[in-house]
């Protein structure tokens, strides 16, 4: 990916030696059955959201995702060199440009664009969602509408979950801040409402929020597309990332069988469909997880 340091720091919380608590909400899977959110027979709320009010609209509280203070001087700054410091380059730089596509996005809409933060954090930390652990994986909390990053993952990625790349690395941050836009939207409140009135479409809603998310990070792919950002293997990359993580391969992975009923996030061919369907189209309106 074609990236220069000094975007984004703004939009980085950095707490990786401040300490922490463990435990936390849920996100990415690590290995398998984190919370996330998702939706089934919600095609008439997606609509409403995102057909009538014009791309985008509404506001509201949504479902946990995958955070980052200022890596110049917060509160877990420190004296001394930063091994990770290109990464927290390379990470506030996709932060801003995601905001800032998603900024667009909703003016052309009519609509505001709230951004947040990414907060990096090292093994453990507080949320608004409550303590969380770097075992989480990369989440977003919707209580604090921060994005929560051990950089650590990225490692793992790479490592044991065999999806290396920059641009592998982007495609997680871009799905956590998916999940930013479900809250802004109201999306995620809807699923929530759906998943308490019905429990037993609970893990069916949640994967397919989760489906969404890749699918918005998608749209974000084919704004750094149009913006020439891309190089040669960055989709293949991205795609690699959102196969590596499906639920259907973890579980092999971890228990050697496969049980649809609990999938929370969907499975590798879903992730990456849903994930080429939003950079394919770059639109949002394509994102309709819901209704398929």
């Amino acid at each position: 990916m074609r990236w220069r340091p000094g975007r984004g720091r703004g939009q980085i919380e950095d707490r990786r030696r401040a300490g922490g608590l463990g435990g936390g909400p849920g996100g990415f899977p690590i290995p398998i059955g984190v919370a996330g959110g998702g939706g089934l027979g919600l095609i008439g709320l997606i609509v409403a959201v995102l057909f009538f009010s014009g791309v985008l609209g509404g506001g509201g509280n949504g479902v946990p995702g995958i955070d980052l203070p200022a890596a110049d001087g917060g509160p877990g700054a420190t004296a001394g060199p930063d091994p990770d410091a290109k990464l927290v380059d390379f990470v506030g730089f996709v932060v801003d440009d995601v905001q800032d596509s998603w900024t667009t996005t909703f003016r052309e809409a009519g609509e505001t664009y709230e951004p947040t933060k990414l907060v990096l954090f090292t093994n453990a930390t507080q949320t608004g969602c409550g303590a969380a652990s770097s075992a989480t994986g990369p989440f977003y909390c919707p209580a604090d509408s921060r994005v929560y990053l051990d950089v650590g993952f990225f490692r793992k990625l790479r490592d044991r979950f065999g999806a290396p790349g920059d641009f592998a690395q982007a495609y997680v941050i871009a799905h956590e801040f998916g999940h930013h836009v479900q809250n802004l939207l109201g999306i995620s409140d809807d699923v929530s409402k759906a998943q308490r009135d019905d429990p037993s479409q609970a893990n069916a809603l949640s994967a397919r929020l989760e489906l969404q998310a890749d699918c918005l990070a998608g749209v974000w792919a084919h704004s750094a597309y149009e913006q020439n950002l891309l190089e040669q293997g960055d989709i293949q990359e991205g795609l690699g990332a959102a196969a590596a993580v499906g639920d259907d391969r973890l579980q092999r992975e971890a228990t050697g069988r496969i049980d649809r009923e609990s999938w929370t996030h969907g499975s590798s061919a879903q992730r990456v469909r849903w994930f080429q369907t939003g950079y394919r189209s770059g639109d949002p309106n394509a994102c309709d997880t819901f209704g398929q």
